[in-house]
């Protein structure tokens, strides 16, 4: 299985799990909030939405092209950080903290 194949199925247990914790379901942001220059665009989303419209969308074109992998991802202490600033449940917390560390982790390596 190829790296590409490994990241798509690490992606779509990441969005499962942001699902069953309640994470997935919003709107999408406002055009202009996609212009952001801030990390994980703190200023104009909400985390999840970061995730759901910016980061997992870029992951999956990359891998429907098998473009190459970005040098880091360190996502995982950002999304631990912000569940546990909202009071995330610690069992949830647990299995998002896990799936994104898969993803950090295959992109790092990769």
């Amino acid at each position: 299985m190829s790296v590409h194949d490994e990241l798509d199925q690490a992606l779509r247990r990441l969005e499962a799990t942001m699902k069953a914790a309640s994470l997935w379901r919003m709107e999408q942001p406002e055009p202009e909030a996609f212009d952001s220059q801030q990390p994980f665009c703190v200023d104009t989303m909400a985390l999840p939405q970061w995730l759901r419209f910016v980061f997992i969308a870029r992951l999956d074109d990359l891998v429907a092209r098998r473009g190459p992998m970005p040098a880091r991802c360190e996502v995982a202490p950002a999304l631990d950080a912000y569940l546990a600033q909202a009071g995330v449940r610690a069992s949830d917390r647990l299995l998002l903290r896990q799936a994104m560390e898969e993803v950090d982790r295959l992109v790092t390596e990769n």
